[in-house]
């Protein structure tokens, strides 16, 4: 009976004890929980309030009638997607799109990293790394109208093809050019960025584990391949599943300014379909049902991914 009490009692001290800690910790950090309040409001506020808009995907939303004042219709708009002749095409395009801009787009910024990673000359290593990571903080308006300019027909890169004897090419007329446009230039524009995420990690590497290598007789692949590659690879894996998760999420304001109906077969995604029917068309739960597909089936994707990565390389994102 004694050490029962004895024991109830320690465990209150303690839970009380506890409790005065993460007072204490709450007081002595409140200038950076202060500022991370109006953050968590601007996330709050923009990004979790207008989440019950999402029912008038479910109903036909009348804006006299208001979100609650429309009639409800169930799945009718999902399942007019899906009979709508171009649900294909988007579709086809939105998958390409992304799945391009990943396998391409992903290993830029690992293998440039690495290949920094073994430059010895501090003052071209930090050169090359500016210039890369330089086009990140250009808008994407003025990446679109330098591509323009430069892939016009009376631009830099026609007139260099026609004096060397070929034809001149619409880049942006012809439908089969604007996936590599769109995959090269979203390549170019966050090359830097990501190496900038790698290297960061690589700073962390152990640089004991690299002379324990050249001792035992390892060159510089192999040191690359079995220690610089396994130092970063959390940072690799997780990154990866981020990426996963856009597959569906095209860059629409880049896609918005470089196509055109004449690239419509190839450019046309579902981001830009419901920008054309929900803003432009002013179908709102048509729009806001194709929306919430998309997204239904990203998380799924992302919830896919993270759990292969968990199985196959123990880290993921949760």
């Amino acid at each position: 009976m004694l050490n029962t009490f004895l024991t109830r009692n320690k465990t209150v001290n303690t839970g009380i004890g506890k409790k005065k800690k993460r007072i204490k910790r709450f007081i002595q950090q409140r200038w950076l929980i202060a500022m991370i309040v109006p953050a968590f409001l601007i996330l709050f506020i923009f990004h979790y309030i207008p989440i019950y808009g999402i029912v008038i995907a479910f109903k036909n939303y009348r804006a006299p009638l208001g979100i609650w004042g429309s009639k409800w219709v169930g799945f009718k708009y999902f399942i007019q997607f899906f009979q709508n002749p171009f649900h294909w095409r988007v579709l086809r395009n939105t998958v390409l799109l992304g799945l391009y801009s990943f396998l391409w787009g992903f290993p830029a910024p690992i293998i440039l990293s690495l290949l920094l990673n073994e430059v010895k000359h501090a003052r071209y290593k930090r050169f090359v790394q500016t210039i890369s990571y330089l086009p990140y903080f250009i808008s994407v308006v003025i990446i679109v109208g330098i591509m323009k300019e430069m892939l016009a027909m009376d631009g830099i890169i026609n007139n260099t093809i026609a004096a060397l004897g070929g034809e001149r090419i619409g880049f942006f007329i012809e439908p089969k050019y604007f996936r590599s446009l769109y995959v090269i230039s979203g390549i170019w524009q966050g090359l830097g960025w990501g190496t900038i995420i790698y290297l960061a990690a690589l700073a962390g590497v152990d640089v004991e584990l690299y002379e324990s290598a050249i001792i035992d007789g390892a060159n510089r692949w192999h040191q690359m391949w079995h220690i610089t590659l396994p130092s970063i690879m959390p940072t690799i894996v997780v990154l990866m599943i981020l990426n996963v998760r856009g597959i569906l999420g095209s860059d629409t304001q880049k896609i918005l300014l470089m196509y055109n109906p004449s690239t419509y077969e190839t450019a046309d995604t579902i981001q830009t379909y419901v920008f054309r029917e929900g803003i432009e068309g002013a179908q709102y739960s048509y729009s806001t049902a194709v929306g919430l597909l998309m997204s239904v089936i990203s998380f799924i994707i992302l919830y896919i991914t993270n759990k292969i990565a968990q199985k196959t390389s123990d880290y993921s994102l949760w």
